[in-house]
């Protein structure tokens, strides 16, 4: 098996976030990948309920610093990083005082959306990316999962406009049963088309809700793994409808994840040798 280098975006990664299939697997499936001997790294968002004094996390005033425009206003980027000793694994954390400081997760105590979900995910879809991008880091692979990570994908593509950097990078995105009722903001276009989103891309993502923003995700990736025994069936149907690589769901996890990487390297090709 081949090594190269994997980039995990997840939204949640077990002890740092609570435990549940998505955020286990974000951890196993980095451990697994590395003690393969892949370079990896791990980016989630610094959600509020992370305790950053339990798991010491600390800033990297390296990282940090820049400013995003976010629907017309800058916020700026802050990059944590904690550590799982057990598993030999850093995890980086995109910050920012406005999007997770004075939230907790992605839902109210009533159990709905906050307003400000729309902002926040295009502030972590690329705040993870250019932080990537700061690292000098080029990854083969970027696998995202969680339907917070959505908006990678847009953002590879807006960024490789601008230049090469992510230029060969293949994307696989794991689907979960983390379905949630309601719409992003009405005027979530207006904000992706002020961040540089063309008709094209438009067209994938009207009236944002959890169906639209997965489609989306999937169409743009390059493989898609069923994460879950539970995944909506019509997501599962339109990624085999629309991808060459889709892996269905194995509970044997040495298995799964064995032919996750096997995914990472038919995608990737020779180029992850280099």
């Amino acid at each position: 098996m081949a090594k190269g280098r994997i980039l995990f975006i997840n939204q949640g990664v077990a002890p740092f976030s609570a435990e549940d299939e998505a955020t286990v697997m974000g951890r196993q499936l980095a451990q697994f990948s590395q003690e393969l001997g892949r370079e990896i790294r791990v980016f989630m968002p610094r959600f509020q309920d992370v305790n950053e004094k339990k798991h010491q996390l600390h800033e990297v005033i390296r990282l940090s610093g820049m400013n995003l425009i976010v629907n017309n206003c800058d916020h700026q980027l802050i990059i944590k990083v904690g550590s799982i000793p057990s598993a030999r694994l850093q995890v980086y954390f995109i910050d920012n005082e406005e999007y997770f400081v004075r939230f907790g997760d992605t839902f109210d105590e009533r159990g709905f959306l906050f307003p400000s979900n729309d902002e926040r995910i295009l502030f972590f879809g690329r705040g993870a990316l250019e932080a990537v991008r700061k690292l000098a880091w080029q990854p083969h692979l970027i696998h995202f999962s969680g339907w917070f990570s959505g908006m990678v994908p847009f953002y590879l593509r807006r960024i490789n406009k601008e230049n090469a950097f992510f230029s060969g990078t293949r994307t696989v995105l794991s689907l979960y049963d983390d379905a949630f009722q309601g719409s992003f903001a009405e005027d979530m276009e207006r904000k992706m088309r002020a961040d540089g989103a063309t008709a094209k891309d438009l067209r994938l993502y009207q009236n944002l809700d959890y169906m639209t923003l997965m489609k989306a995700a999937i169409t743009y990736a390059n493989g898609i793994v069923i994460a879950s025994p539970n995944v909506n069936p019509e997501l599962v149907e339109f990624a085999k409808t629309n991808k060459r690589h889709v892996l269905d769901f194995n509970p044997d996890k040495n298995e799964f994840f064995t032919k996750i990487n096997k995914m990472y390297d038919s995608l990737c090709g020779s180029a992850i040798n280099n």
